[in-house]
């Protein structure tokens, strides 16, 4: 197991684009499956410190296999 170390102050919240399935029945969203594997694309910054993007968005996206997100019923 990875052990990354952190430093104190360094917090970054960002967004980017991501495909989504989105399931309806009968006029009602019953599931959205988000696919966390798309790599990084144009993130911009919520939140926090700006000149920590690159290295956030570098421990994000460092071709580990995430699964993807579903939600629904």
């Amino acid at each position: 197991m990875t052990i990354h170390q952190h430093s104190a102050g360094r917090r970054v919240v960002f967004q980017y684009l991501v495909p989504i399935h989105v399931e309806v029945e009968d006029h009602r969203v019953t599931c959205v499956t988000v696919i966390d594997e798309t790599p990084v694309r144009d993130p911009t910054v919520v939140e926090g410190d700006a000149d920590y993007l690159a290295a956030a968005v570098a421990a994000a996206d460092d071709g580990q296999p995430w699964p993807s997100w579903r939600f629904g019923y």
